[in-house]
């Protein structure tokens, strides 16, 4: 994934580095004194991390245990219908079947505890490393000091 450049950045880019060159050789030229002319470009990159998503289903055994709720809870439904019916004239016929029906639904309950497969998918990452363009620098000699510019292409 590097960078392209267009046809106008190459030109453009093209014709700086040749104006900034051309400027210091005719600086140079100029002066006698300072004939000599040293132009150096130098590209720097940089690396970079770039994190791919991708998903996997994971599976594993979890324990579970027997929950008799249910089963207790519909033992004492149907127990107190059966008392509010059998005992029409008994006061609380209802809330003894009741009670009779849960202990017998949780008694005959076939809930039982172990080990459960529960599966769910994750989202991981796969790193790749890239070295991408991040600048260039030019670095000049004019009437005997050293200059350094900065830019990018």
């Amino acid at each position: 994934m590097a960078s392209r450049m267009t046809y106008f950045e190459k030109c453009f880019h093209t014709f700086v580095i040749a104006g900034a060159i051309g400027f210091t050789a005719s600086i140079a030229s100029a002066n006698t004194n300072y004939t000599t002319v040293r132009a150096e470009i130098v590209d720097h990159t940089k690396t970079i991390i770039n994190q791919v998503p991708y998903q996997v289903e994971i599976c594993r055994d979890v324990q579970v245990s027997g929950d008799k709720t249910g089963d207790a809870l519909t033992g004492a439904i149907i127990g107190g219908v059966i008392g509010n019916n059998v005992t029409k004239n008994v006061d609380n016929g209802g809330t003894v079947g009741a009670l009779l029906g849960g202990m017998f639904g949780h008694s005959n309950s076939n809930a039982s505890g172990g080990t459960k497969r529960v599966c769910n998918i994750e989202t991981r990452y796969k790193e790749e490393s890239l070295t991408l363009y991040s600048h260039s620098k030019i670095t000049f000699e004019w009437m005997g000091k050293t200059y350094t510019v900065q830019f990018q292409k």
